[in-house]
């Protein structure tokens, strides 16, 4: 389990490569039936062995399977994106190890309660590391051959082809450099109507008069560019259109832009624009991590605190222990995921020590600290629920709904000082109750 957390918490960001991927595999693999077999009869650890295999089998070789993943750690981790990869079956007699762990398990003496409340959570914690997706393209250029065949041009061996004035596409695949783009054109058979891209921004922009004056036709501003920084923020591009075409079809004209990493925009003959993306490909997810980061951060407040105020001894050991695991976690989280940069792995070493210790003390005192029952089950509830009322109206956003990100941290703040202050009066109210007053 510490190897996971390690490995797929610090090392796989850090450095990498084929051995921090299948050592996550790998440990995933040991992890996965310990946390499976509560789940199910008692007994059952073959069959959660036998689950684990098929489940990492369907997820690592079919594209349903990967976002079925993928969706599900989402709601776990935080944006999140599990990728089919076929080799990562070479991990498959890991779980061979953990049927011989689990044998040995069985001739110790039974675990104690609160060495299973403490290996449990740090075992979730351990298995929420994923990929992320990166796009393997960047369109460079666009051109119109004389038989009215549309090529994009792109970094990465694939050259995008339409037939039908940009309605579909098919791909082919070869070596091959982009060809030079144009960055302005003239509508065939019609001089007066030109386009042109903006040098340095996602946009084109339109001339009535063959290029005398101009002014904006299409552009990505305001939080639609914040979100396709969001997509794009850790790769090595700068965001803005490259090339365009201009064809002359029936009905009017269409324009296609090459935008880099960002793919494709087209207006059609009716004069509407759409930014397409890559045809028929999973489009890049909006990067969520700083918010992610909050929501899990106040979570982890509400949630320790919540128990806290629960507690009838040990108070000051807890809160001193709490607050070093939410600094901790504070230190984990920031920047999350870009390890990169070697200047914030001791910090990050020091936050994962601080949040292990700290937690792992907590859980014991709260164990044992005669906490207060009611108070307790506030905190593990409420702690979800501030979660998803942060996250979920960013989440929210990144998908179009609401359109303004000022509108969603609104909201997210309105909803989780509900939930707070909701707990906090639960919980002062517990604490007044006449049954508790005998105890103290």
């Amino acid at each position: 389990m510490l190897v996971l957390l390690i490995n797929d918490h610090l090392l796989k960001h850090t450095w990498p490569g084929f051995v921090t991927g299948k050592l996550s595999d790998v440990a995933g693999l040991v992890v996965a039936p310990a946390l499976l077999a509560p789940l199910l009869p008692r007994r059952a650890d073959l069959a959660a062995i036998m689950v684990t295999g098929v489940a990492f089998a369907l997820v690592k070789t079919t594209e349903t399977g990967a976002e079925l993943a993928s969706q599900g750690w989402t709601l776990v981790a935080g944006p999140s994106r599990v990728l089919a990869d076929p080799t990562d079956l070479l991990a498959l007699p890991a779980l061979a190890l953990a049927w011989w762990v689990r044998a040995r398990s069985l001739r110790q003496p039974s675990s104690s309660r609160w060495r299973i409340i403490v290996t449990m959570p740090l075992a979730l914690i351990a298995v929420t590391a994923t990929s992320s997706a990166t796009p393997p393209f960047s369109a460079e250029s666009v051109e119109v051959d004389s038989g009215g065949r549309i090529s994009v041009f792109t970094y990465g061996r694939t050259t995008w082809i339409s037939d039908d004035g940009g309605l579909s596409w098919s791909q082919i695949t070869g070596d091959h450099d982009p060809r030079p783009g144009q960055s302005a054109q003239c509508v065939p058979g019609q001089a007066t109507r030109c386009y042109r891209i903006i040098g340095n921004r996602l946009g084109v922009e339109q001339s009535d008069d063959g290029g005398r004056t101009w002014q904006p036709s299409w552009e990505v501003t305001g939080d639609a560019l914040e979100r396709v920084s969001r997509q794009y923020g850790g790769l090595p591009t700068d965001l803005r259109s490259k090339a365009l075409a201009v064809q002359a079809r029936p009905g009017g004209h269409v324009v296609i832009v090459a935008n880099g990493m960002d793919g494709l925009a087209i207006r059609d003959t009716s004069g509407t624009w759409r930014r397409i993306g890559w045809p028929g490909l999973r489009t890049v997810e909006v990067d969520m991590d700083p918010e992610w980061g909050v929501a899990l951060f106040l979570a982890a407040c509400v949630l320790f605190g919540g128990v806290g105020a629960g507690l009838r001894r040990y108070t000051h050991a807890y809160t001193g222990s709490a607050v070093a695991a939410c600094l901790g976690l504070l230190l984990l989280l920031n920047g999350w995921p870009v390890a990169s940069s070697d200047d914030w792995l001791p910090l990050r070493v020091l936050g994962f020590l601080a949040l292990l210790t700290g937690g792992v003390i907590c859980v014991v005192l709260a164990a044992t600290g005669r906490t207060r029952p009611a108070a307790a089950a506030v905190g593990v509830l409420a702690a979800p629920l501030v979660y998803a009322s942060v996250y979920l109206p960013f989440e929210g956003w990144a998908r179009g709904t609401p359109e303004s990100y000022s509108a969603a941290a609104a909201l997210a703040t309105l909803l989780t000082a509900v939930v707070v202050l909701t707990s906090a009066a639960l919980i002062r109210r517990d604490a007044r109750h006449p049954k508790h007053f005998p105890d103290e």
